[in-house]
């Protein structure tokens, strides 16, 4: 069984309270994280929303949305009820001063209390949120602020910002949420790499041929068209999600895992990127929108139609991108990167391909020059597979084939593995920021992106389009495939 160590009594403060990430994830990780004996009783979850709600309402929609997104074998009816004694509701204005004296008063009930202000809201409003939480006085040294993305749309933006908040809160009390980094297969990433000899010595150039990085939805755009329309695959997934999966592939060892040890070598690997010129633009990007197609078996309509088909919008719903970090352990090694909605399955995994033998004894016929692969799976089903050559059973001669020692966490340890969320709100209360971002690594992630937003910018053409339920444009498999390599693709 996992060991659950109780973190220290808080007041969580929720903004965005009836929004709905809080219904789906918030929400459903909190009350895991109780039900499991994490959470100390006295601990309180304060929902604030523009909203006009009663304590007891906000409780009503919270046993809804726990019925809705927990299976049923999961909630224990005990733990549920008691978990919603430990909700609160404030109405709040979080431009204006409505409100504001009723959260304090509530909170100045318990000062000496852990107290981490979480904005599930707009990024528009975290400055606003900020200024008020310290015009209150309810800055302390107890207190954090956790920021979800987008932190901005470019440069400019995330460093507006992270200046508006970083004017009210201390770096070390600012934590800049990617759940994927809260995934317990990127965690064991870490020790796979650094507490595994066998692995970290081959992890160089001279060994692995390529990396894969896909993360892959079956989802349209699901009524965010206004945000998605403005924002696109890039920034939404790639400038977060996928370059944070690339840190942790391709970052030099720590010198402990300390926040700022691990962080200071994901930082190494976003300056060490090979920006993107105009002229290499068409070489090593593809972009894509999804036409109509069947995902699942299901018909499901185009990007065009889902945003209501009155406008021709060139927003990018698929990026596949082959990228360079230029260091010694990675001269050489093309890391290709690909994302997107309506693809056949959702899934996200890391794939390192290693370099073919250059010499074997076996006979052509019995082998097949099958080179080695770990694949490394964030979701659906977190774990990791390393594809080795064995030989097939049986007589008749020495033949070889493919074969997987794959360890699925959730099999192999017989137990729920908390999802991303439950595990890093519980790391906010302990102050622990090693899997949330610093400052200058979104900065430096936007740096970066802002190169290839503006390579595109140079050469508009209009993103290629691809039928739903595919794995996104034809150019995206010829993107690799010139290289003579293939995207790894499993019936799932």
């Amino acid at each position: 069984m996992a060991t659950i160590i109780p973190v220290a009594s808080f007041d969580y403060v929720v903004f965005g309270a009836t929004g709905d990430l809080t219904r789906r994830k918030l929400l459903p990780a909190l009350y895991y994280r109780f039900r499991d004996g994490q959470i100390p009783g006295s601990s309180r979850i304060i929902g604030a929303s523009r909203s006009e709600l009663s304590t007891e309402a906000f409780r009503d929609r919270a046993r809804e949305a726990l019925r809705e997104f927990i299976p049923p074998s999961h909630i224990d009816e005990a733990a549920l009820g008691s978990f919603l004694d430990h909700l609160y509701y404030v109405a709040v204005d979080a431009l204006g001063t409505d409100g504001w004296d009723e959260l304090k008063a509530l909170l100045d009930e318990r000062p000496d209390q852990v107290r981490p202000f979480y904005l599930a809201t707009s990024p528009d409003l975290y400055g606003a949120i900020c200024r008020n939480i310290e015009r209150c006085g309810l800055v302390g040294a107890n207190t954090r602020v956790v920021l979800e993305k987008p932190i901005g749309k470019d440069l400019k933006s995330a460093r507006a910002i992270n200046d508006a908040v970083g004017a009210v809160f201390p770096e070390g009390q600012i934590f800049r949420i990617d759940h994927y980094l809260g995934k317990e297969t990127v965690q064991n990433l870490l020790a796979l790499r650094f507490a595994n000899t066998i692995f970290e010595r081959l992890w160089n150039a001279d060994v692995i041929d390529h990396v894969q990085i896909t993360v892959g939805e079956t989802v349209g755009v699901e009524g965010r068209g206004g945000y998605y329309d403005t924002s696109g695959a890039l920034r939404d997934m790639v400038q977060n999600h996928l370059l944070q999966l690339l840190c942790l592939t391709a970052m030099e060892s720590p010198l402990s895992l300390d926040a700022n040890s691990v962080r200071d070598e994901k930082l190494k690997v976003l300056r060490a990127l090979k920006p993107i010129t105009p002229a290499e633009v068409q070489a090593v990007t593809v972009r894509g929108q999804y036409a109509a197609g069947a995902v699942a078996g299901k018909s499901v309509p185009s990007y065009q139609a889902d945003l209501g088909g009155e406008t021709q919008s060139r927003t990018e719903t698929f990026v596949a991108l082959k990228l360079e970090v230029r260091s010694a352990r990675w001269a050489g090694v093309p890391f290709y990167l690909r994302t997107g909605k309506r693809l056949p399955s959702k899934h996200s995994e890391i794939v390192v391909q290693f370099r073919a033998s250059p010499f074997s004894i076996f006979p052509d016929e019995a082998f097949g020059r099958e080179p080695n692969r770990l694949v490394i799976r964030l979701q659906p089903e977190e774990g990791m597979k390393l594809e080795v050559m064995t030989k097939d059973p049986g007589p008749g001669g020495m033949r070889l084939r493919p074969t997987d020692l794959d360890i699925s966490f959730e099999e192999t340890f017989k137990q729920r593995y908390p999802d991303a969320y439950e595990r890093l709100l519980m790391d906010v209360v302990r102050g622990n920021a090693t899997l949330f971002m610093r400052r200058d690594e979104v900065e430096a992630a936007w740096e970066w992106a802002d190169k290839l937003l503006q390579a595109w910018s140079d050469r508009p053409e209009p993103p290629r389009p691809y039928a739903a339920g595919s794995w996104g444009p034809t150019a995206a498999i010829a993107l690799i495939e010139r290289d003579g390599r293939t995207w790894h693709e499993e019936i799932r």
